[in-house]
């Protein structure tokens, strides 16, 4: 009976069969209805519910991952090493799954009255992985390792408006800003800012030392990284797993059949056309939740035709985003209006239009531009998020109707980043939520920012990030960020169609509390806060 009974258990585990054939079949093999009741789906339906315990070697299957990865946070670029550096490093503050922006080393701070000086206290008894203790020092070298004019940190102009970081004793931290920023304190839980340890007043960012809740074992750039528990980790109520497994599964079929086989046991970037099969597999949970993700394809503006603000609209009209909405992401998102504020977000300016797809009125902007039709070149590779090309051969149909030939150019994978974003003309990115407007706009949009991958400088706009950012009264903010929407919509260089939910499969042998929506994978800490169920 024992093989009946496992044929019928892994029916039900993968949607062969539902709860109810389930029973039956079981009751009728001669099973007990206290061991019929004791299989999944009852044990397997709320992995929420599960009391957290340790053990266990967890294997994750990320769409991203390069061979050109390294342990330098300054260059992470992607959702590998971003979880990856959230496994190993703590940061200043942290984001909870619910939203909250709490402190993480930093067990508290304070501000000036004008939001222009910060001082953060430091939590005491954390230690890093090589036994040394944290103190303010590290913190400074930490931050210092992405500022200056020859650092090449994604986050060198993140971290701009400071002008001084300074150690006061061992365990505070001062940091004075060229003007006030009421939001300070949610920049210092960029994943591009952990803090490790200093020797000298340097960091060596790439040894892949922290202070998180696992200890880097093995890397393997663009393959697959190791870690395994920190015994001294800080937290009590986190690192439940004895290791980590980062595996770089780029294909979505690869991936998928590794989580249904059971070889994996999450993975992000699901395959939004074939994610209802998954549902059907009662082993494991589905998770769609809207953070803000973007879908983007920025123009570069100082590369023709895109210097042209009546090229960039007529593209802009020459997208069906309803259509791209139920065709790409299967109803999975939300459509956006090419700029990077969700619904969700405080400063959301629902009075904004939302742009239509409108054929005649993009031929209406080719003619402005001094163009009656327009052949421009689309780099796309699968590697910018699920989906990607798919989207760029659906944008080609859309156009045509236009006049506009997108000439669709299928990039590897492998070196997506470093040698076609930000390199091409046009390409195809992905942007996660971030918590705060200012950041959503300082990181790609901002003069000078390190990832403004439109090379855009719009006078008029950095005036009212620059305002906006140490504006207290909370109606003139709102005025402020709403006005720069509309900015950003009508004349920034990103086309930005979609808002995309995160789409994650997990084993429901593996428990975790509500997902966090500030980033994929639970806020990028799927090994931290995930266990065994």
């Amino acid at each position: 009976m024992s093989k009946l009974i496992d044929d019928l258990k892994l029916g039900l585990q993968q949607g062969r069969i539902d709860r109810r054939t389930f029973m039956q079949c079981m009751l009728a093999a001669g099973a007990g209805v206290a061991l019929a009741t004791s299989f999944p789906g009852n044990a397997l339906a709320d992995t929420t519910a599960s009391t957290p315990k340790r053990g266990g070697n967890f294997k994750l299957g990320i769409a991203s991952g390069s061979t050109t990865d390294s342990f330098d946070p300054g260059t992470y670029g992607d959702n590998y090493m971003q979880s990856v550096g959230h496994s190993i490093h703590s940061y200043l503050t942290e984001v909870t799954n619910t939203g909250e922006l709490v402190g993480e080393l930093a067990q508290s701070w304070e501000p000036s009255p004008d939001a222009k000086v910060w001082r953060f206290k430091l939590r005491p008894g954390v230690q890093f992985h090589n036994g040394k203790a944290l103190e303010a020092s590290d913190v400074v070298a930490s931050l210092n390792h992405h500022r200056g004019p020859d650092s090449k940190s994604a986050a060198n102009s993140l971290l701009a408006p400071i002008v001084d970081i300074q150690a006061d004793g061992k365990d505070t931290v001062v940091i004075t800003l060229n003007g006030g920023n009421a939001d300070f304190p949610y920049l210092m839980s960029d994943y591009h800012l952990p803090v490790m340890p200093a020797q000298d007043g340097k960091v060596n960012a790439t040894d892949g030392i922290g202070c998180g809740a696992y200890m880097r074992e093995a890397f393997d750039p663009g393959v697959r990284t190791l870690v395994k528990r920190n015994p001294n980790y800080w937290k009590p109520n986190r690192g439940w797993f004895d290791s980590v497994e980062f595996l770089v599964i780029a294909d979505v079929g690869a991936r998928t059949n590794a989580l249904s086989t059971g070889e994996i046991h999450a993975m992000n970037g699901c395959d939004l056309k074939t994610v209802h099969l998954l549902k059907r597999n009662n082993a494991l949970e589905i998770s769609s939740i809207n953070g803000g993700q973007h879908y983007s394809l920025p123009m570069n503006t100082t590369m023709a035709p895109f210097t042209d603000k009546n090229v960039r609209l007529a593209l802009k009209h020459a997208v069906d985003r309803k259509t791209m909405l139920e065709t790409i992401l299967h109803g999975h998102g939300e459509v956006a209006n090419d700029h990077p504020i969700s619904s969700g977000y405080r400063y959301f300016n629902k009075d904004l239009a939302q742009r239509e797809y409108d054929p005649d009125k993009a031929r209406f902007y080719l003619k402005q531009a001094g163009l009656d039709s327009l052949k421009v070149d689309l780099s796309a590779a699968d590697a910018a998020f699920a989906g990607a090309v798919d989207t760029a051969v659906l944008f080609k149909e859309h156009a045509a109707k236009a006049g506009i030939d997108i000439n669709v150019v299928r990039e590897p994978n492998d070196g997506y980043w470093k040698n076609v974003w930000m390199k091409k003309a046009w390409s195809m990115d992905y942007w996660g939520g971030k918590p705060t407007a200012d950041w959503a706009f300082s990181l790609v949009y901002g003069k000078g920012a390190s990832w403004n991958e439109t090379f855009w400088d719009d006078e008029a706009f950095n005036s009212l990030l620059l305002s906006a950012r140490s504006e207290l009264d909370d109606g003139k903010r709102r005025q402020m960020y709403g006005e720069m929407q509309g900015i950003l919509r009508d004349d920034g260089g990103a086309l930005i169609p979609l808002f995309a939910n995160y789409v994650d499969g997990i084993s429901r042998r593996i428990g975790h509390d509500k997902l966090a929506s500030n980033w994929d994978l639970d806020g990028l800490r799927a090994a931290e806060r995930w266990w065994f169920a």
